[in-house]
């Protein structure tokens, strides 16, 4: 009877395993559970847009109040739930397992979405901080990451991060330089000598034009009125646009890659499940004479 309850019990984990996890479901697409999870997360973004606004009466706020307090105590159960079902997967096993699982990206993330409000409303006092409050609920856009495990496209996006995040820190290094470089130039051309501009007093505040120009954002509030600082601006304004282009080449080229591979290891499967189904066609063809015989 103990051994037919726990088979039970492994069973219902395993389930729930497929249910929750997207990797463990034999059918595509996403479960109803995780689509609900979704839901809850386009939801709580909705309620923190709805908070900001003045002219929401008494009555909608308490509402979204009441909502958000729901919504804490779902995610709560889920990850609770997620912790019980890691076990499904053979690196999470055991207690060390679990404690790994906990660490992990996806968990972190689960339990920020949750833990810090939920911590408040049972702690804090009725007479909070407002900043505070706007901290805790700045902490659930945490919750984004929640339904990045379901889209394909966010693992897409790390996966090319992580391919070419040599490159893109070696760009940002560039850029960095050059900002400031540019401060420095414009400094002495504009700050110190010229018209003694006070925008360009300092190396740090000629930052502020280099890296609008740089970025070729441009606002205006800041340029230089010299000759000779125009002349260095336009160059730098020109550099800027390689600086721009430099970083989205490096993107484009490593997204396409990761494309690629993705698409050439389906490919590979594909084959490799065909190959599969021809063996086991000509195993049963070549069978049936012996037995015949």
């Amino acid at each position: 009877m103990a051994v037919q309850q726990v088979m039970t019990q492994m069973g219902l984990r395993y389930r729930m395993y497929e249910q929750m996890e997207p990797h463990a479901r034999s059918k595509s697409g996403l479960s109803p559970f995780n689509l609900f999870i979704i839901l809850l997360v386009l939801l709580s973004f909705l309620a923190l847009a709805l908070e900001t606004e003045p002219t929401m009466s008494d009555d909608w706020m308490q509402a979204i109040q009441v909502f958000n307090i729901a919504i804490i105590i779902i995610f709560a159960l889920e990850y609770l739930m997620r912790l019980w079902v890691a076990g499904e997967n053979p690196d999470y096993r055991g207690f060390r397992g679990r404690i790994r699982y906990v660490f992990s990206g996806y968990a972190m993330a689960d339990l920020v979405a949750f833990l810090p409000e939920l911590l408040w409303l049972l702690f804090a006092p009725d007479d909070s901080s407002q900043q505070v409050v706007m901290v805790l609920r700045v902490l659930r856009l945490a919750r984004l990451a929640k339904i990045s495990r379901f889209i394909p496209a966010f693992d897409i996006l790390g996966a090319t991060l992580s391919r070419a995040g040599q490159q893109l820190f070696t760009t940002l290094a560039m850029a960095l330089a050059l900002v400031y470089i540019s401060a420095v130039v414009l400094y002495f051309v504009e700050g110190v000598g010229g018209e003694h501009q006070e925008s360009f007093g300092s190396i740090p505040r000629a930052i502020w034009w280099a890296i609008a120009t740089l970025t070729t954002v441009g606002y205006g509030d800041v340029f230089p009125v010299t000759p000779l600082g125009r002349f260095f601006a336009s160059i730098i304004a020109i550099a800027g646009i390689g600086m721009v282009a430099l970083p989205a080449g490096v993107f484009a080229s490593a997204f396409s890659d990761e494309l690629r591979e993705r698409e050439n290891a389906k490919l590979e499967r594909r084959n490799q499940e065909l190959e599969e189904r021809v063996e086991a066609a000509e195993a049963s063809t070549n069978a049936a004479p012996e037995s015949q015989a």
